[in-house]
């Protein structure tokens, strides 16, 4: 049977979401700063969870290294420039 201690630490992680976003490399920091300032927000706002305990993890990957449609990013983006 869980103590007092691991019921009240349950219950604060149980408050904690972590959010990781994948996405392909290439904003701004000004942009990816806005966005998880905008999902803390909404976390906040939908959840009732405090803002310091929502923990945000951008994984970027380069352009080359991601694919939509059986062509990566750069192919993509050549292809869009003609």
């Amino acid at each position: 049977m869980p103590n007092a201690v691991s019921c009240r630490k349950l219950k604060r992680e149980f408050k904690m979401p972590e959010i990781t976003i994948s996405m392909a490399a290439g904003r701004t920091e000004e942009q990816k700063i806005g966005m998880m300032r905008d999902i803390t927000q909404a976390l906040v706002k939908n959840l009732g969870v405090d803002a310091d305990n929502v923990v945000i993890q951008i994984n970027e990957a380069p352009l080359h290294h991601k694919m939509k449609g059986g062509k990566t990013f750069v192919e993509r983006a050549a292809a869009a420039k003609k």
